[in-house]
């Protein structure tokens, strides 16, 4: 049995279907990518399975269990849980707290809670800055948090968008050898991303997405070899689903 099934899910938006009966399962302990131009409805696929979003039609299963429909919140303590393309953390409290407050949210002792967190703190390289403000920090620093936060109860699931983009190189590296390490534990991801090298790194399976629809499901590089796949990243300018980096053809070939 699949870790999470999704099912024929609809999402319109003034007319137009924005997701349009899309279908894949993610299995456990794998790291699936879902790629696609810019608009072509990955992001709202994430928040149909966050529940930040209600389906037009369709249904999400976790383990077997319908899970459609669930508030953020109720979600999060099955262990589905979200990271955003604009980073969320609570700016006038300190990265070290951040990290409490999250641990202690998902039903921790203070005591056990502090012990991961300066766990997280010293994995993902944010000792010298644990005790600013996370307003203060970089943008890569609060991505780094906000892994920490995701992560302090360890989820069943981690829906990450778009966690690279304009992060330093050095910042980026760490983010990807957290998941390495997530993964080799059997923890599970899909992952979001416009930067291939780092998708075909990490992932052993994609679906690849076009104007709301799946067109491509499968082994990371026979995706990416897929001619759909290939013509709608080179043949689609449509950009309103966040940042595009332009198609790179040794990588998708």
């Amino acid at each position: 049995m699949s870790l999470l099934s999704i099912e024929g899910l609809f999402a319109h938006f003034g007319g137009v279907a924005a997701v349009d009966n899309v279908s894949f399962d993610v299995e456990q302990g794998e790291i699936l990518g879902l790629i696609g131009p810019n608009g072509s409805g990955k992001t709202t696929v994430l928040n149909l399975l966050s529940g930040f979003l209600l389906p037009a039609a369709g249904q999400v299963k976790m383990r077997g269990e319908t899970i459609t429909g669930m508030s953020p919140d109720r979600l999060a303590q099955r262990g589905v849980l979200r990271m955003f393309q604009m980073t969320r953390v609570f700016g006038r409290m300190s990265a070290f707290d951040n990290l409490l407050t999250a641990g202690m949210a998902r039903g921790l002792s203070e005591h056990a809670s502090s012990q991961r967190a300066q766990a997280l703190v010293e994995e993902l390289t944010l000792g010298p800055v644990q005790y600013l403000n996370a307003g203060q920090l970089s943008g890569g620093q609060r991505k780094l948090l906000e892994f920490g936060m995701c992560f302090i109860e360890p989820p069943l699931i981690a829906l990450l968008d778009e966690p690279f983009a304009a992060v330093h190189p050095v910042m980026r590296e760490v983010m990807a050898n957290f998941i390495r390490s997530r993964h080799a534990q059997g923890h599970t991801f899909l992952l979001v991303s416009h930067d291939m090298p780092i998708i075909v790194d990490l992932c052993q399976r994609a679906v690849c997405m076009n104007a709301g629809r799946v067109i491509a499901v499968g082994e990371i590089r026979s995706v990416l070899q897929n001619h759909q796949v290939i013509e709608a990243y080179l043949g689609n300018s449509d950009a309103h689903d966040g940042p595009e980096q332009p198609a790179n053809q040794d990588v998708l070939q």
